[in-house]
């Protein structure tokens, strides 16, 4: 897991370079923990100490990786690439989060 994620985050910014000539911009968004299918054996052990040890005391929702998409889509994010957008709930900040 740990290798293939850091190969997206490297292909991210060397495509940012590569295309950045052609108005192209690249970004990645990280997810942190979300409910889901894969997930949801976890969650139903240790979801609850998940969501207290993260800074915004919550799991993602599909509306807090669809407002990073949409931004990243818009005139808003425009002058952006080559980009991780970390959207965690804080967790990559803290020595203790789930990753």
């Amino acid at each position: 897991y740990a290798s293939s994620k850091a190969a997206l985050h490297q292909l991210t910014r060397v495509l940012a370079r590569e295309l950045g000539p052609q108005h192209v911009t690249v970004n990645a968004v990280a997810p942190g923990v979300f409910p889901s299918q894969m997930m949801a054996t976890t969650l139903d052990a240790i979801g609850d100490t998940i969501a207290a040890s993260a800074p915004l005391r919550r799991l993602g929702r599909d509306d807090d990786v669809a407002g990073a998409a949409v931004f990243l889509a818009s005139r808003a994010g425009s002058y952006l690439t080559g980009a991780i957008i970390p959207v965690d709930g804080g967790t990559a900040t803290t020595a203790s989060g789930i990753h």
